[in-house]
């Protein structure tokens, strides 16, 4: 049990669509300094209960809790919150019509207020944290899918995250392109990063997870280390997942 404060605090949380049941019941801790991999079958849930985490997504029972601020509190001011959860999605979500150094100093300016320089300042030096000061005048455009996740993944940092939320980032590019991606997930989690990663990248859990999520029909199934997970005989639903993915 980590000795460190609670980061993330899901508990007891159902999501529906209409009449659809998408979440059930989700309850988990993640700590300061966690590196969370959350994983399952397509349509298990993963992708809407990290949307719930930041408030993308609105849930119907339970609660949310971000260090002191409940998510689900009307009262929270939601885009402040989203300042200080980054999230890094399947695709990007770069301004196309903005250079990467203005997509990587707006929301700087505008939620956090800092001047223009100070953005700027603080943009490039991510930039060059993910490999990429050399593109710094160009648009996404010109861009490979690695090089314009690693600018959406410079961009959540620079808002100086207290944890970081990444939904499947690795999913829409080429299979060349991921390790790049993973490379700076990687180098992320050895510094401490709060990390909620759901991905099916499973080297990417073995190296750096803290803990493994296993996800089916709307449910938390499995919440246990990594070395249990892949290392101890697990329920027939995570052997079967585990049987299609580490022989993929």
């Amino acid at each position: 049990m980590s000795e460190q404060p609670v980061m993330i605090e899901i508990k007891d949380v159902s999501k529906w669509y209409g009449d659809f049941q998408v979440l059930t019941d989700c309850s988990t801790e993640i700590h300061k300094g966690d590196v969370v991999v959350v994983c399952g079958p397509s349509g298990s849930g993963k992708s809407t209960l990290i949307k719930c985490v930041n408030g993308l997504e609105p849930f119907q029972k339970g609660s949310i809790t971000i260090e002191n601020t409940q998510v689900n509190d009307p009262k929270t001011d939601l885009t402040q919150l989203r300042s200080r959860v980054g999230m890094v999605f399947q695709h990007f979500e770069l301004f196309p019509h903005l250079s990467i150094t203005d997509n990587l100093t707006i929301a700087q300016i505008k939620v956090l207020k800092r001047s223009k320089e100070e953005a700027r300042k603080k943009g490039l030096d991510y930039l060059d944290r993910v490999g990429l000061s050399a593109h710094a005048h160009k648009y996404p455009s010109e861009l490979s899918g690695g090089q314009q996740q690693r600018v959406a993944i410079a961009r959540a940092l620079s808002m100086d995250p207290i944890a970081m939320l990444f939904d499947e980032p690795t999913s829409a590019l080429d299979p060349e392109m991921i390790n790049e991606v993973l490379d700076v997930m990687v180098s992320l989690a050895r510094e401490g990063m709060t990390m909620m990663c759901v991905t099916h990248e499973m080297g990417f859990a073995r190296q750096v997870a803290s803990r493994v999520m296993f996800m089916d029909q709307g449910q938390i199934v499995e919440n246990c280390t990594k070395d249990e997970f892949f290392n101890t005989q697990r329920g027939e639903r995570v052997q079967r997942f585990l049987s299609k993915i580490l022989n993929h």
